[in-house]
């Protein structure tokens, strides 16, 4: 049996400003975004196409933009309808976090709105961008454990050497912890492990060799959707709902479209056999 360490939320104080783990933890994914492009635009077929590093510091800052507007939005849209009652948690990220759905449709906006700008395809854009996304993404998932937030459900065998007694976050000014009823899975640990370091680890070599316009893509948004699907049942779910007599969460909900759309992009992919272009002449 394990206890969360609890960690202090805040990192830092900076005279008035307290700096957040879980906000560093976005710091430390936009700058493995910077490495990891740097070491992509170096590989020749992504050479091949025209990328520059200047790119990717034109792509950040939209990123940043769609991670954080649709990642907050999608968190209180999908999980938290009445955040209208107290409409100052919009701001406090710390507090719920985001919406990994939700900060997924935001970049892709944004990326169509650099896309535009840059006279690029947007399905390229989508391609040389999505093996750069699960390592962040496992950084955010971090962040959510040190914030002791996304329990997991309760363990069957309390003899799982990592089940873990989880601190109960309602509850956080009191001189000694509150603990959630009975030992959790670290669902945090298990989405970072999963939904993003495994993915990664199978994504980095496919996007290392040319692929059809979209494959990349296509593949990270299978890859994500069907981990997703799987560590959500180490989960407690924010909401629970029952399809054809079976129990399926909110995050398994949002999962399935991505799965049954990630394998038509895959298909329209390998059946066109398109490969990508490097930027219109302005």
């Amino acid at each position: 049996m394990l206890i969360h360490p609890m960690p202090d939320p805040v990192a830092l104080h900076i005279g008035p400003v307290s700096i957040h783990w879980y906000g560093l933890m976005y710091v430390l994914a936009f700058a493995l975004f910077i490495a990891l492009g740097r070491v992509r635009i170096r590989q020749p077929h992504i050479a091949a196409l025209g990328w520059k590093a200047s790119d990717l510091d034109d792509m950040l800052f939209y990123g940043m933009l769609g991670v954080v507007i649709g990642g907050r939005l999608g968190e209180l849209l999908f999980y938290r309808p009445d955040w209208w009652s107290n409409s100052v948690e919009i701001f406090m990220i710390w507090h719920g976090g985001m919406s990994f759905h939700g900060g997924f449709l935001g970049v892709l906006i944004a990326m169509a709105f650099w896309a535009r700008k840059a006279g690029r395809n947007l399905l390229d854009v989508y391609d040389f961008i999505a093996p750069m996304v699960p390592l962040g993404y496992a950084c955010g998932r971090l962040g959510n454990f040190i914030n002791a937030e996304l329990p997991g459900r309760v363990v069957a065998d309390p003899s799982l050497p990592w089940a873990m007694q989880w601190p109960d976050i309602r509850f956080p000014l009191l001189p000694d912890p509150v603990f959630l009823e009975g030992l959790r899975h670290p669902s945090p640990l298990y989405q970072m492990l999963i939904d993003g370091i495994l993915v990664f680890a199978i994504l980095w070599p496919f996007a290392r060799h040319a692929r059809p316009r979209l494959a990349v893509g296509a593949m990270y948004t299978l890859l994500y959707g069907c981990a997703r699907f799987i560590t959500e049942y180490f989960r407690t779910p924010d909401w629970e709902t029952t399809v054809l007599g079976l129990p399926i969460t909110s995050g398994q909900v949002l999962s399935l479209p991505m799965i049954v759309a990630a394998i038509a992009m895959l298909v329209w992919s390998y059946r066109r056999k398109v490969y990508g272009a490097g930027p219109v002449a302005a």
